[in-house]
């Protein structure tokens, strides 16, 4: 069990462990408010958690660009 959670972890986008660093929540809550919610509104708190990982993913590229070596 704990071998297929790492792989999804790694998998993912890290949305749900992003979000719980940041209001520090459990992740597992996290992840089972998305997936209740995705249930009862049929499927549209995935728009959001993709959303999500696109502005998290982009402000990685951002940080990864920007080189801490070289300063102006």
């Amino acid at each position: 069990m704990e071998k297929l959670q790492r792989f999804f972890e790694s998998q993912a986008f890290g949305v749900c462990t992003k979000l719980g660093e940041k209001l520090n929540l459990s992740t597992s809550s996290i992840r089972l408010f998305f997936i209740y919610a995705s249930f009862i509104t049929v499927g549209s708190p995935v728009i959001i958690y993709l959303g999500l990982a696109f502005v998290i993913n982009y402000r990685k590229h951002l940080r990864r660009r920007q080189n801490p070596v070289w300063f102006n």
